[in-house]
């Protein structure tokens, strides 16, 4: 008999009735925010619920409906694994599915990201050994290479937690979408931390974000998204720009949206934006990570939101989060 686990450490009245609809409610999370394609049937073999990735990945997928045909065939070699249980003398089936080409692609992308990983990191670290072998040569002046040092060092440190942060995002160990967040508190809050790191870039930032609006997602994936989008604005808008970080409610959704009027992008890197450690030509002189967008893109879609990136016919460069309301 499969059950859920927790501590109940109340016994007074109504106790049990509260317990139970926690417990109900923790297990809707769990189905929900799971990696894998995961779907619960009933006796009859209609869908009682099923997580995100399960509605996204299956075609005709509606609760109270059968599963669509040929859903629970094997694939790859590898067939659906289904879990029978009992709730309330109703018996229903918990099934895992996976998609075709699920285990090839995961190695696809696992050694190609260690593979950037490597040559990333590696970037740093051979800057940072020519610096410190300079330091004993003749005629070098400490402070200012030491001060060079430091810098690689930082990068290397950011890299390091950016990528830790992609892997708790990939591996569903960081929540993003439970609660709601009032936004202005927490973009003010971004906007002071870089606003010195913007002066030294010439950067002016603005913020135009009502206050009472509210966005779907945790406080501190908020600070996330905003700050890597105030941040690729600092490093790649140019001197003498403007940044701007809006908040607005169109169409039933909540648009965060960062826009600066700057050079832009060209048309050939825009689609390429969110991907993984790219950056454009003029991008690489700076020293970003390029995992900036790459991780709002992966906190909006986990968000069951989305992001898309634009020129504007003005100048300069606009990224749009949506958050469905």
């Amino acid at each position: 008999m499969t059950r859920l686990f927790g501590r109940r450490d109340d016994n007074s009245p109504g106790a049990d009735s509260s317990y139970l609809r926690l417990a109900a409610e923790r297990a809707a999370v769990l189905i929900e925010e799971s990696r894998e394609i995961v779907v619960v049937l009933d006796e009859q073999g209609r869908v009682v619920t099923a997580s995100r990735r399960a509605r996204e990945s299956i075609d005709g997928l509606r609760e109270g409906a059968p599963l669509p045909e040929g859903t629970l065939r094997p694939r790859t070699g590898r067939a659906p694994i289904e879990i029978p249980y009992e709730l309330d003398g109703r018996r229903e089936t918990l099934v895992y599915l996976s998609e075709p080409g699920d285990l090839a692609d995961y190695e696809e992308l696992r050694v190609g990201f260690t593979a950037a990983v490597s040559h990333e990191l590696r970037t740093p670290l051979t800057r940072l050994m020519i610096l410190l072998e300079s330091v004993t040569l003749p005629g070098a002046k400490p402070d200012e290479l030491v001060a060079q040092a430091r810098g690689e060092v930082q990068q290397i440190g950011e890299l390091i937690d950016d990528v830790l942060f992609l892997s708790e995002l990939d591996t569903g160990r960081t929540v993003v979408s439970l609660g709601s967040t009032p936004a202005l508190d927490v973009l003010e809050g971004v906007i002071a931390r870089l606003q010195e790191r913007a002066d030294h870039a010439d950067v002016t930032l603005v913020l135009d974000c009502p206050a009472t609006i509210e966005l779907p997602i945790r406080q501190r994936m908020l600070e996330i998204v905003a700050t890597n989008l105030v941040e690729n604005a600092i490093r790649y808008a140019g001197p003498g720009t403007t940044f701007t970080l809006s908040v607005r409610e169109e169409d039933g959704s909540a648009v965060l949206t960062g826009a600066d009027d700057g050079v832009g992008v060209s048309e050939d890197d825009l689609p390429r934006l969110f991907e993984r450690f790219y950056r454009s030509d003029r991008a690489r002189a700076s020293r970003g990570t390029g995992l900036g967008l790459a991780i709002v893109k992966h906190v909006l879609a986990t968000a069951g939101g989305s992001v898309d990136a634009r020129n504007r016919p003005q100048g300069g460069l606009e990224v749009r989060c949506s958050f469905p309301l």
